[in-house]
């Protein structure tokens, strides 16, 4: 049986209309689009759905989050990320969860990305500290009950963490340094090996729905060997490799104290660019830098919620998009943004880079916010030829807007009201592949309620662990935020913050 969408209005963010809402008739078979005309009849058999007050769009691709923060929302405040990490990467002490809790947590974020319209989620999974077999199972078999689409990852951080920041060892007890210097490691050996485990059992379940990634932290946190093997695993599975890069002032300053030039220069002179590699965030970066990333193919994912919530810093937007980098965006995690909501992200990137230059030309366009948040963001997953856009041929992935709330009254222009408006109270109905996973705003395929009632049986006791973890890492944060004071202390190639780098440089 098909499905049958008549007279909507269309955003197909395909090459010819873009985001320019048109009226058409969309017919669904087999979990992908088959037709879509203006003078379309359904076929006997299908589903009809009366589109006549809906707008539809392809669904959100939230192209970089962390759902393992699912259980850290709401949690932390005023902490720049290294200090911030201290806490949610507890440093030190075992965070390792079981494969039933890591099973809750991603069914949660399933539910409330489907709900706030993201079809597809790029999930940069971490567990510590490390991820076993059973944890990375239980994302996928969440997310294979709840109907999302996902790239899924190993993270690995192949160093000590002490060892992935400037002058920290400065100002830490060395006992606290020896004790989290002797903590085991991945070897890129090791990883590489659990990698290719789970390109060649998991990676495409769901008919192809859910792909592993491969996930290498940061270039200052992994090995070149890990770096370089993981880019090589990515082209050969034609999967995504997903990297933090650059994503506040402390790690420009990493570049040039570890390897004396920038961290995209070092990746760029190892081979651990490539057009299957994802930067997320992509703040402090030079001119050189953007040239390499575009030549390379290499693509960014923009995440200016959690850029601003954690104050690591203002992307060059325009920048990169004058370069020719494929840009998409992305919520980060639930305790760095505190939402997988990709309608705040895309009403944050319209608006934000608005006041960095009065040059109004420069400014984000609608159309060009709308296409990261989807064509964007497929073509950073490695899934272009699958979803971002409505067309023949493309999967049937797409969000149905009720026409008739107070966000889209009155009617005006549906593209600048769902950037600027809409928060996804909208939102009436939600399909991947062909099936309709949210039916009047809410979720079909699990049982929400019940989903809910059981993380609050088990929520008192996740917060006396969290609450047990920030207690012993806690006595970090004097030494963190005395390298952080150092670290903006020190000039730079570039200044991404909003105000005058001169009143803080030493």
């Amino acid at each position: 049986m098909g499905i049958f969408i008549r007279s909507a209005h269309v955003m197909t963010m395909d090459a010819v209309t873009g985001s320019e809402p048109i009226v058409r008739s969309i017919r669904i078979d087999d979990g992908v689009v088959v037709a879509i005309a203006a003078d379309l009849e359904p076929q006997d058999g299908d589903r009809i759905l009366d589109g006549s007050d809906r707008l539809v769009t392809p669904g959100f691709v939230n192209a970089h989050t962390h759902s393992w923060e699912m259980l850290y929302k709401g949690r932390y405040e005023n902490l720049p990320l290294e200090m911030w990490m201290a806490l949610a990467y507890p440093i030190l002490g075992d965070s390792r969860i079981e494969p039933e809790l890591v099973r809750l947590r991603s069914t949660l974020f399933a539910i409330e990305s489907l709900e706030a319209g993201v079809t597809t989620v790029v999930d940069d999974v971490l567990e510590n500290p490390g991820q076993d077999w059973d944890q990375l199972t239980a994302v996928f078999d969440a997310y294979d009950e709840v109907g999302i689409r996902a790239n899924i990852s190993g993270h690995i951080i192949s160093k000590p963490f002490v060892d992935t920041l400037p002058f920290v060892t400065d100002y830490l007890p060395q006992d606290i340094t020896h004790e989290i210097r002797s903590h085991p490691v991945p070897t890129a050996g090791e990883y590489l090996a659990f990698s290719r485990k789970a390109f060649e059992q998991l990676h495409g379940r769901g008919d192809g729905r859910l792909r592993y990634m491969v996930a290498p932290s940061a270039p200052q946190r992994c090995g070149a060997d890990v770096l370089v093997g993981a880019t090589a695993l990515a082209r050969e599975f034609d999967a995504e490799c997903h990297i933090h890069v650059l994503e506040t002032k402390t790690q420009l300053v990493t570049g040039s104290e570890m390897y004396g030039q920038s961290l995209v220069s070092y990746m760029n002179e190892i081979g651990a660019l490539s057009p299957n590699t994802t930067l997320a965030h992509g703040i402090w970066l030079t001119e050189n830098d953007m040239s390499s990333i575009a030549a390379a193919g290499t693509s960014i994912s923009h995440n200016p919620i959690s850029n601003l919530k954690l104050g690591s810093g203002i992307a060059p937007w325009r920048a990169l998009r004058d370069a020719g980098v494929n840009l998409g965006l992305g919520t980060d995690g639930c305790s760095s943004s505190d939402s997988p909501r990709m309608l705040d992200v895309v009403k944050m990137t319209a608006l934000l880079h608005k006041v960095t230059t009065p040059d109004i030309a420069a400014w984000p366009q609608i159309d060009e916010v709308l296409r990261a948040a989807t064509v964007g963001g497929a073509r950073s997953a490695l899934l272009q030829d699958t979803v971002g856009s409505l067309a023949v041929g493309m999967a049937a992935d797409l969000v149905l807007y009720d026409l008739e709330t107070m966000a889209f009254t009155p009617r005006q222009k549906l593209d600048h009201q769902l950037v600027y408006s809409e928060n996804g109270s909208s939102i009436d109905t939600v399909i991947v592949a062909g099936r309709v996973v949210v039916e009047n705003g809410s979720v079909t395929t699990v049982d929400r309620a019940a989903v809910r009632a059981e993380l609050a049986e088990r929520l008192a006791d996740i917060i006396a662990r969290q609450d047990a973890l920030d207690s012993r890492n806690r006595p970090l944060l004097e030494s963190f935020t005395s390298m952080y004071r150092k670290a903006m202390q020190t000039q730079g190639a570039v200044n991404r913050f909003s105000g005058d780098e001169r009143g803080w440089l030493v």
